[in-house]
C-alpha cells in the first residue's frame, strides 16, 4: 500500500495499479523502455492489473516481458467494472484511449499517459494528472510527492 496525504484533498490509500497496455506501457505491442523495471519496483507496493484489448496480438509474449498477467477486456465498461470491482478508492488507473475514460474518472487517481501512440481528449479530461511518458506515469507513485506537488488544492 501507498498512502499519500494530499493538501486540501485527503489522504489516497492506494492498493492497487491498473494499467491499459497498448498506447499506455506499450507502443506497437512492444513495451517502451524502462517500464519493465519500474513495474518490478511498483510490484512491491502495489498490486498490479493489466488490462488490453489485445490489439497487436502478443498476449503471451507481453504477459512474459511485463512479468504479469494480462486481463482481456475490450470495452471501456468492462475496464470501468474491473476498477469497480477493486474499490475505485484504492485504485491509480493509467491509460490512454477513449475506452480509458471510464476507468480514469473512476479511480482515485486517473493517470493519462501521452506516449507514441498519443492520447485521447477524452483521456485527458477525465484523468487527474497528464504524463508525458509511461515511466514518468509510474514515477508519479514510486515518488509521491510528484502527485502531492500536482494535486494539491
Amino acid at each position: 500500500m501507498i498512502r499519500i496525504e494530499i493538501p486540501q484533498k485527503g489522504t489516497i490509500e492506494l492498493q492497487h495499479a491498473v494499467f491499459d497496455i497498448n498506447g499506455t506501457l506499450a507502443v506497437d505491442g512492444v513495451p517502451i523502455p524502462g517500464v519493465v523495471d519500474r513495474l518490478k519496483v511498483l510490484a512491491e507496493h502495489l498490486s498490479l492489473h493489466a488490462l488490453t484489448a489485445g490489439t497487436h496480438g502478443n498476449i503471451a509474449e507481453l504477459e512474459q516481458v511485463l512479468g504479469l498477467p494480462l486481463q482481456i477486456i475490450s470495452t471501456g465498461e468492462e475496464k470501468m467494472r474491473y476498477v469497480q470491482q477493486l474499490g475505485p478508492a484504492s485504485v491509480i488507473a493509467f491509460g490512454n484511449g477513449v475506452n480509458d475514460v471510464g476507468m480514469l474518472r473512476l479511480a482515485a487517481v486517473g493517470v493519462a499517459v501521452l506516449a507514441g501512440e498519443g492520447v485521447a481528449i477524452g483521456a485527458v479530461q477525465a484523468a487527474d494528472v497528464l504524463a508525458l511518458r509511461p515511466v514518468d506515469a509510474i514515477d508519479l507513485v514510486l515518488k509521491p510527492k510528484r502527485l502531492v506537488a500536482t494535486l494539491r488544492g
